[in-house]
């Protein structure tokens, strides 16, 4: 019984992974074909605005045109999180962290896609308010996920034992 349940879940978390890996290609789509030959689009005027960007390097623009190592840090990246997902304990207590490590996964994929078909990552919501650098659904995906999960630990996540799922030993 715990095999179908397992096997349930994990297609269950595909499917939500898939959804959201979607969601972003589609606004990243929507971005290049209203954005990509015009000014910006004011939202909150000098706050918020629509702007498309061709990012081919990380935040602030650092490590530009580093597309082998993106590919090799979001790969070791995905490992990680598909092994921890892997080990997590079923029941709602886990319930949080596993959403997290769907959303990142999701967030990673999608900014992964874009690299490996296009040598760049598509961008365009930008918060002029502190020129922040322009980012994307799967950056919001990450960054959202990433903090909730460390609020999860240094909140929620508190006992002892609460990680010891991910040791070697066995109990």
């Amino acid at each position: 019984m715990k095999e179908k349940r397992n096997a349930g879940q994990c297609l269950k978390d595909s499917a939500f992974v898939l959804i959201m890996i979607v969601f972003d290609q589609l606004t990243k789509q929507a971005a290049v074909r209203s954005l990509k030959n015009g000014a910006g689009i004011p939202l909150l005027p000098g706050i918020l605005e629509l702007t498309y960007v061709q990012n081919r390097g990380a935040a602030f623009g650092i490590l530009q045109d580093a597309r082998i190592f993106f590919f090799l840090i979001t790969c070791a990246a995905l490992l990680l999180i598909g092994s921890i997902l892997l080990k997590i304990p079923e029941g709602q207590r886990y319930l949080p962290m596993r959403i997290c490590l769907l959303i990142i996964t999701a967030g990673a994929i999608g900014n992964l896609i874009d690299r490996i078909l296009l040598s760049y990552v598509r961008d365009f919501i930008y918060f002029s308010l502190i020129d922040f650098p322009v980012f994307n659904v799967a950056d919001i995906y990450i960054t959202c996920a990433t903090f909730a999960m460390v609020l999860l630990t240094l909140v929620y996540y508190k006992e002892e034992d609460d990680f010891a799922f991910l040791s070697a030993k066995k109990k």
